[in-house]
């Protein structure tokens, strides 16, 4: 059986109805939540971005049971990673050994802000290496000062730090970044149903470790409706990671799918309230080996009405995978 996990998206919602809709998301039976970590929405239609970490702090304390984790947060250029480890130290203190650190080599639309430029894709899969072996070292205690071709560190010491630090997950897109994470990470996170991934993975080291997976899904009782809703907020999925990471403004987003149709969307997103077509684009990460995978509900006004019929027939459907 497959875990499914809900996604607080700080894209399309404020803090206070993403700690709600996750009350109501532990409340529906989803097995675990993710959260994106985002200074901006890829689109302007999309609307927010809160500080997850805040909206993470206030979750673990809105809820006793749900496993949290960031999906994904760098840790290399607008948080330094000695801060990152302390974040996920209190974290996991808060949710009570709930939480998981989710880490990824970033995007030019979140990084960009912080005024240091955006590197190459091999610089930052150095700099992610480099920063989970400091957030590693960080959690085994002691007083750390680490001097590298990327980061320093100053006698930094966790002062609160849980008994069980949170596992650690690495986002992969391709064999380099799977071998990474096969070497470094806990678990493997990745947005792409593809059985080559997870091979990587375990060829790197990851065998026998978790591999959670993430989905957008529209639902709404008239497809059409939901069509639209996709197409408005999310029809830059389709642009792959090669190139979202680098474009650097919503603007940039807008005018790379400006081509987008509402067809494109409908074809690689699930839409409307038949549930064998959420069914059927989840099977592919089972197939492929997947243990979890998150849902994102598109729309943040959409949320109640997803999670209502999402208790009542979706999750029940997904269980059964």
């Amino acid at each position: 059986m497959v875990d499914i996990g809900y996604t607080m998206m700080t894209e399309q919602a404020g803090p206070r109805d993403l700690v709600a809709h996750l009350v109501r998301a532990e409340q529906a039976g989803f097995d675990f939540s993710v959260t994106s970590d985002h200074y901006s929405p890829w689109l302007t239609e999309q609307g927010h971005a809160p500080y997850a970490w805040s909206v993470l702090g206030a979750a673990a304390q809105a809820t006793t049971r749900i496993p949290l984790m960031t999906y994904v947060t760098c840790p290399t250029t607008r948080y330094h990673p000695a801060v990152v480890a302390q974040k996920a130290a209190t974290l996991q203190l808060l949710s009570e050994g709930r939480f998981r650190l989710g880490l990824g080599s970033g995007e030019n639309l979140n990084e960009h802000v912080v005024g240091g430029g955006w590197p190459g894709v091999v610089e930052r899969q150095e700099k992610l290496a480099e920063a989970v072996q400091i957030i590693r070292q960080l959690f085994e205690g002691g007083t750390l000062n680490h001097h590298g071709p990327h980061f320093d560190v100053e006698s930094a010491t966790l002062w609160d730090r849980p008994a069980d630090p949170p596992p650690i997950g690495i986002a992969v897109s391709g064999n380099a970044s799977c071998e990474l994470a096969g070497e470094l990470a806990d678990l493997l996170i990745a947005t792409e149903p593809k059985p080559e991934l997870v091979a990587a993975f375990d060829r790197f080291g990851g065998e026998g470790k978790p591999r959670v997976g993430q989905i957008p899904v529209c639902y709404d009782p008239d497809r059409d409706t939901a069509v639209k809703r996709a197409h408005a907020q999310f029809r830059w999925f389709g642009g792959g990671w090669k190139v979202n990471s680098e474009l650097p403004t919503t603007e940039a987003f807008a005018g790379a799918t400006q081509f987008v149709r509402e067809e494109d969307v409908a074809a690689s997103i699930p839409c409307g309230d038949r549930t064998e077509d959420f069914v059927s684009a989840v099977r592919p990460y089972a197939e492929a080996g997947f243990t979890e995978v998150a849902l994102v509900q598109i729309g943040g006004e959409s949320q109640p009405a997803f999670l209502d019929w999402a208790e009542r027939e979706l999750l029940p459907a997904l269980h059964a995978l």
